[in-house]
């Protein structure tokens, strides 16, 4: 069924030449089949809202930082970019990790998986775990990095989200080369639009 052209529910003249067109007894009212139409038309385009491949939903103006970079200069990029993470490539722009926020929290001391109530009792001067050594990108990083390939699908992208409980996943060609990333809200936008 192509709902693409489908600009709104069919009208209930729509609904009784259907009816008459079964020239069978049905036990449902005009009012229900609009409904019932309704509720299929919903689920349909959600289904074929995830079917879009991440390459028509992922931002390739990607933000990235080396391995060997400061960690200050990865917050400040993260802060003045207003982004939560962003992916840590080599010279030949391979994905080799990814920094974030929560990575970058190990600066105060603070072990990933820390709650926001912990990150003030770190600022009030209480005892926080020790965090790891190095002041550079690669010595705080998320290894191995979870990435994503630009023909899969927005529903896997959504599903390697949610299990991994991240917010991004980097896009890169079949050589691990970043080609671009793709966000939950990028896929939330895209299953608006379709709705």
């Amino acid at each position: 069924m192509d709902t693409g052209n489908v600009c709104s529910p069919p009208s209930e003249e729509d609904l009784r030449a259907a009816l008459k067109e079964m020239k069978a007894y049905m036990d449902v009212t005009e009012e229900d089949l609009k409904k019932i139409y309704e509720i299929a038309l919903r689920h349909a385009q959600g289904r074929l809202a995830a079917q879009v491949p991440v390459k028509n939903v992922m931002t390739t103006n990607v933000i990235t930082v080396t391995q060997d970079a400061d960690l200050h200069e990865a917050a400040r990029i993260l802060s003045d970019k207003r982004i939560s993470g962003m992916p840590v490539v080599d010279d030949s722009n391979h994905v080799i990790g990814i920094i974030s926020e929560a990575d970058i929290l190990m600066l105060a001391g603070m072990k990933k998986g820390h709650t926001f109530k912990d990150i003030v009792r770190s600022i009030l001067g209480e005892p926080v775990p020790a965090r790891k050594g190095g002041n550079k990108v690669k010595d705080v990083m998320s290894l191995p990095p979870i990435t994503s390939r630009s023909d899969d699908d927005i529903a896997g992208a959504a599903k390697v989200l949610e299990e991994k409980r991240i917010k991004r996943l980097p896009v890169v060609d079949d050589e691990g080369k970043l080609i671009g990333i793709i966000s939950r809200a990028d896929i939330v936008r895209t299953i608006g639009k379709k709705s």
